[in-house]
């Protein structure tokens, strides 16, 4: 196997013999091959691909397309009826839930038992142990049987494991769409400096998880491999299918009219209200947000020159907000204290999705650009940020800030700290996209 791949999969097969009744299986044995009393199902049929070192992959398919089969005969917990499969490295995998875990133990136990057999010696264990239960983040009920833990529960248990082995490989099957909002950021701030050592095999049915991890995508259709690209037109090609496909089972027919050539209509210099608001906020569409407290202790980096010490969203006037309504005017107020003496400060933020996609974002550097902010050691200083709040789909969201000092193009990192500030959307009036933007107006009309 070539030093530069990491997984090696040729012409592998995967099928599983069908029995409508019970007796139909004495019967198999006694004929012995002579007569089959079994349909035979093809999870996976004639696959091949690889996975260069260091790559991000992901696979993406309908139910039943054969993912899961995929990572489990790479895995070994599943025999291939034909094929072969090469592994080079360590993998460590997160497959259904609760996979690998007895039960009756309680949580350190199974930590200790899943982490031998992915190949760490008692002592390792017993010097990663600390680190494993503080990433799982579950108090007391580490020593609970893990029979009475959530599925979320299950999940950090499990994913704390594998973040700690030293993995050469991870494969990850869909597991973290039962996270909580702050616990999924984590996991993918791991995942993404896993990416930078590691090789990562991604199973997800989010389409925007893949588009955010991965370089390449697999996307199965029925046990077979249809398409293999990068992950930007893997993933367009699979939304393209599920389109049609829905389109086909309404009866509605494409239209490939080519669209008129109209003349560009001047732009409109209303305020920036979206007209929609008086009605969407009347109804069950209004985009309620539900805002969190200050995360003082949130995950951060930076040389400590800086350190944020509260971050609230308020409404225009300054009164802090613990419900935000998409589409109106806030303000993110930021304050610092100054552990050190800084010439040129610049202070930024950016709202990430469940994912830990960047949504949108700004700093002050264009602000002061001709009259930069100096601030001695002790000092505090508020940086605010007004903006009409996007709707946005229902989830989980938070905020980073940023603390920095220089310019633009050349600055230094005095605090960044990571989910700063948590929010949930509870309802929406967005079907599709990350974000939706208020509308300086809309309209609808039939043209002479």
């Amino acid at each position: 196997m070539c030093s530069e791949l990491a997984i090696c999969v040729e012409h592998l097969s995967k099928c599983y013999q069908i029995y409508d009744r019970p007796q139909d299986r004495l019967k198999q044995s006694l004929w012995r091959g002579r007569r089959k009393f079994f349909r035979e199902f093809w999870a996976l049929r004639d696959l091949s691909c690889t996975l260069r070192r260091g790559e991000t992959v992901g696979v993406i398919g309908r139910n039943g397309s054969g993912k899961s089969t995929l990572l489990q005969m790479i895995c070994g917990t599943l025999t291939p009826t034909a094929g072969t499969i090469h592994v080079n490295g360590r993998v460590a995998a997160l497959l259904e839930l609760g996979a690998g875990f007895n039960p009756e133990f309680t949580g350190r136990e199974n930590v200790r038992m899943n982490a031998a057999l992915l190949g760490l010696t008692p002592s390792e264990i017993d010097a990663r142990l600390p680190a494993i239960l503080a990433f799982a983040d579950i108090d007391d009920f580490v020593d609970q049987p893990v029979k009475t833990y959530s599925s979320g529960m299950f999940v950090r248990l499990a994913f704390a494991v594998i973040a700690h082995v030293d993995a050469d490989i991870l494969i990850i099957d869909e597991a973290l769409a039962v996270g909580d909002g702050f616990f999924t950021q984590k996991c993918m701030r791991f995942l993404r400096e896993f990416r930078e050592t590691g090789t990562l095999l991604f199973v997800s049915h989010d389409i925007s998880a893949v588009l955010n991890l991965c370089d390449r995508a697999l996307w199965l259709e029925r046990g077979t491999l249809r398409q293999e690209g990068t992950a930007k037109i893997v993933c367009e090609a699979y939304l393209a299918d599920i389109s049609d496909q829905q389109r086909r089972e309404l009866g509605v027919n494409s239209v490939a009219a080519p669209a008129p050539k109209l003349p560009t209509p001047p732009r409109p210099t209303l305020p920036p209200v979206d007209q929609r608001l008086p009605y969407l906020n009347h109804s069950r569409f209004r985009n309620d947000i539900e805002l969190f407290d200050f995360q003082p202790d949130a995950a951060a980096h930076g040389t400590g020159g800086a350190r944020v010490i509260d971050v609230v969203l308020a409404d225009e006037h300054g009164a802090t907000l613990s419900w935000a309504v998409g589409g109106h005017t806030v303000q993110l107020m930021v304050v610092v204290e100054a552990l050190i003496a800084m010439e040129r400060v610049i202070v930024g933020f950016f709202v990430k999705d469940r994912l830990g996609q960047m949504l949108f974002g700004d700093n002050t550097f264009l602000t002061r650009a001709d009259n930069p902010l100096a601030v001695n050691a002790g000092e505090r200083f508020e940086a605010k940020f007004l903006f009409a709040l996007p709707i946005l789909p229902p989830g989980e969201y938070s905020i980073d800030i940023g603390v920095a000092e220089g310019v633009q193009a050349a600055h230094i990192h005095h605090h960044w700290a990571h989910d700063a500030l948590l929010f949930r959307a509870h309802t929406s009036s967005v079907t599709t996209g990350l974000v939706g933007i208020p509308m300086l107006q809309i309209a609808l009309e039939r043209l002479s």
